[in-house]
C-alpha cells in the first residue's frame, strides 16, 4: 500500500519539483549507474537491518545535489516530502526511511572508490552513443566556488586546502572548478577541482580528452599552446586580450576581420557558460559544502554529470518517445 493510497500525498497540482523529478527519473541511466556502484556496495543477508538498495540510495544522493540538502536535511525531507519518497521508491507506508548515517555512508562509498568520475564517464558514454556529444572541439573555462572564510569552527582555522584568488579588483576565498565541454553540444566531459589560487592555464591541457583537434579558451589561456604539457595536434583558439581588442580600428578592413573572428570564437566559448549556469542557477550550487578538495570535487563532478542530463533532457525524452508534462 502506497502513501498516496492512504490519502497522504493526494494533490491536484503538479509542482515544479515533482515535474523535475519525473523528468530526471526518465533520463538518468539508472541501470548502468547501479551496475557501476553495486560491486562496492554492502551485501545483504547480514544480521540486523538490511542495507538499502543501491538505486534507492543513488536517487537520494542525486536529490541532495539537486536541492542542496545536507545528510540530516535529506533524511527529514524524505519524511516530509511525498515527492521525494516517491522518487526514491519509498512510497509504501511501512517502509524504512534511510537515516542520515546511511546517506552519509553511501556518499563516503562513492568518494572512497572515486565513483563520481565514473558516473560522469558513464553518463557521457550514454550521450555519445546517442549522438549527443561530438569529439572535434573542446572549450575550457574555470569558475570560483566560495568557501567559508570564517575561523569560528572547531579547528579555529579556515580550510587549508582552499585559497584566496583575485578576480578583477575583488578577492575570493574558495576553490576552482575547471571544466572542458564539447564545443558543439556544450556538454561537460572533464572536470578538475583545485584551490582557488591555481591559474586557469595550469589545468588547461589536462582537461583535453585527446581526440579533439581544436580547443577554445578566454584571454586567461594566452600561451597555453607553448606550455610543456601542450598536446601535439591541437589548435588552440584563445581570445585576444580585451585591451588589444578595444584598440582595433573597425574602419580598417584587417582590424574589422580580426574583430569578426573574435566574435566567432566568443560564440563558441559561450557554450562553456551553460553548465556553469545549470550548476549555480538550476541546482543552486554557489558555495562548497565540505572541508577539503576531494569531497567537494566529487560533489562538483556529480553535479556536472547531472547537468549534462538536464541540458539534453528534451532530446533524451524524445528519443525514448516519452513525454513528461512540464518537462
Amino acid at each position: 500500500m502506497k502513501q498516496s493510497s492512504l490519502g497522504m500525498s493526494n494533490t491536484v497540482k503538479r509542482t515544479r519539483k515533482r515535474e523535475f523529478l519525473d523528468a530526471m527519473a526518465l533520463v538518468v541511466p539508472w541501470a548502468e549507474l547501479v551496475s557501476l556502484i553495486e560491486p562496492y556496495a554492502p551485501e545483504s543477508g547480514r544480521r540486523g537491518q538490511q542495507p538499502f538498495a543501491v538505486q534507492t540510495l543513488l536517487r537520494i544522493h542525486f536529490m541532495q545535489q539537486w536541492f542542496k540538502l545536507s545528510d540530516p536535511a535529506m533524511e527529514e525531507a524524505l519524511h516530509d516530502v511525498p515527492a521525494f519518497r516517491d522518487f526514491a521508491g519509498l512510497s509504501h507506508w511501512d517502509e524504512h526511511i534511510p537515516s542520515e548515517s546511511s546517506i552519509l555512508r553511501f556518499r563516503h562509498l562513492l568518494e572512497r572508490h572515486k565513483l563520481a568520475e565514473q558516473i560522469l564517464a558513464t553518463v557521457n558514454a550514454l550521450l555519445q552513443a546517442k549522438g549527443l556529444q561530438l569529439k572535434a572541439g573542446t572549450v575550457v573555462d574555470a569558475t570560483l566556488i566560495a568557501a567559508p572564510s570564517s575561523t569560528k569552527n572547531e579547528d579555529k582555522a579556515r580550510d587549508p586546502e582552499m585559497h584566496q584568488s583575485k578576480k578583477g579588483n575583488q578577492w575570493y576565498f574558495g576553490m576552482k572548478a575547471h571544466i572542458a565541454v564539447d564545443a558543439d553540444s556544450g556538454l561537460v566531459h572533464t572536470v578538475r577541482g583545485t584551490a582557488g589560487n591555481v591559474s586557469d592555464i595550469v589545468e588547461a591541457n589536462s582537461l583535453l580528452h585527446g581526440q579533439e583537434t581544436d580547443a577554445f579558451g578566454d584571454a586567461g589561456y594566452q600561451g597555453v599552446d607553448r606550455r610543456p604539457d601542450a598536446r601535439p595536434g591541437v589548435r588552440w583558439h584563445v581570445a585576444m586580450r580585451p585591451g588589444l581588442r578595444r584598440a582595433l580600428d573597425k574602419d580598417k578592413p584587417l582590424d574589422a576581420l580580426i574583430d569578426q573572428f573574435e566574435r566567432t570564437k566568443a560564440r563558441i566559448r559561450a557554450k562553456v557558460e551553460h553548465p556553469f549556469r545549470v550548476l549555480k542557477q538550476q541546482f543552486g550550487y554557489v558555495k562548497v559544502r565540505y572541508r577539503g578538495l576531494r569531497k567537494n570535487t566529487a560533489q562538483i563532478v556529480t553535479l556536472f554529470a547531472l547537468s549534462n542530463l538536464w541540458m539534453v533532457r528534451h532530446e533524451l525524452l524524445a528519443m525514448g518517445q516519452v513525454r513528461v508534462q512540464g518537462a
